[in-house]
């Protein structure tokens, strides 16, 4: 379970200059079939239209990051979890995003158990969900949660950053 803290002012003004995009995504693990769920993007995604993606979503405003995965899920896939049965397996920092030009923390969870079967609950943003072999995840995947996913199945970095320059 998260520790909370109550440290924090309590209230500053919001720092909209450098405001970072939240996400959360999930990889659903399937330990014992070897398998992943994942989406492929539809024609009108926003972005990387056509390539495989996790389950993946911008957090709302008050809403805690495992609340933003499991909602995501939800939507997505209608695979439901529990917040306390995610695992944090990876964090994606980037500079700059599609929709975040001050950038993006993407939190990634693992989930080992969950309910429901894997159907696509958003058809207007994705044109298919599927489980998928861990040894054949395929080569057109969002660069950053295909990173993700691949260091989280081998055991690889739990950090990883896009778009920075040195």
């Amino acid at each position: 379970m998260a520790q909370q803290t109550t440290d924090q002012p309590t209230q500053l003004p919001p720092a909209t200059e450098s405001m970072t995009l939240l996400v959360a995504a999930v990889i659903v693990h399937d330990v014992k079939a070897q398998r992943v769920a994942l989406l492929r993007r539809g024609p009108k995604a926003k972005f990387a239209q056509g390539m495989w993606d996790l389950p993946v979503g911008k957090s709302e405003p008050g809403e805690p990051i495992t609340e933003t995965a499991v909602r995501e899920l939800k939507e997505e896939t209608s695979l439901v979890v529990s917040p306390e049965d995610l695992r944090l397996v990876h964090v994606i920092h980037g500079a700059r995003g599609v929709e975040a030009p001050n950038g993006f923390l993407t939190v990634v969870f693992a989930a080992l158990s969950w309910s429901g079967d894997l159907t696509n609950g958003e058809p207007d943003k994705h044109s298919e969900v599927a489980w998928v072999p861990t040894d054949a995840v395929p080569e057109q995947f969002v660069s950053t949660t295909g990173a993700a996913l691949l260091s989280y199945l081998h055991n690889g970095p739990s950090v990883s950053l896009d778009s920075w320059t040195s």
